[in-house]
């Protein structure tokens, strides 16, 4: 049981931490050029949203669920199962940041769910 609820937090906080990530970057857009005064402001307002602070907690936590882990399971378990959070990452990316996601990546998404068994059968 303790891994099954290591590996949620492992996934979800990951997904969750990209996602956050993500939905500040969008908000904040790109450098307008790669000088170093556009990227210094580019950073400050990256620094400023709120979303990027909402997913770098989640990410250390996530990162911090590894460690425990690997410190439980085999590397060749843990680092398939955290796969998964290939799958729970195209979800968020279609009903939370509403990304069209293709036919063919809902494809990779079941090959990746089947590959994850695979290995938690083996």
């Amino acid at each position: 049981m303790r891994i099954i609820i290591g590996l949620a937090i492992l996934i979800l906080g990951s997904t969750g931490g990209e996602i956050a990530i993500t939905h500040g970057m969008k908000s904040v857009g790109e450098p307008a050029r790669l000088r170093p005064r556009a990227v210094l402001l580019f950073l400050g307002c990256a620094v400023r949203n709120g979303w990027f602070w909402t997913g770098i907690p989640l990410m250390a936590l996530s990162f911090y669920a590894l460690l425990v882990l690997l410190s439980w399971e085999p590397i060749s378990l843990v680092i398939p199962a955290s796969a998964l959070s290939y799958v729970v990452g195209t979800f968020g990316a279609k009903f939370i940041l509403g990304e069209d996601v293709s036919a063919a990546r809902w494809a990779g998404v079941i090959f990746v769910c089947i590959g994850v068994a695979l290995v938690a059968a083996g």
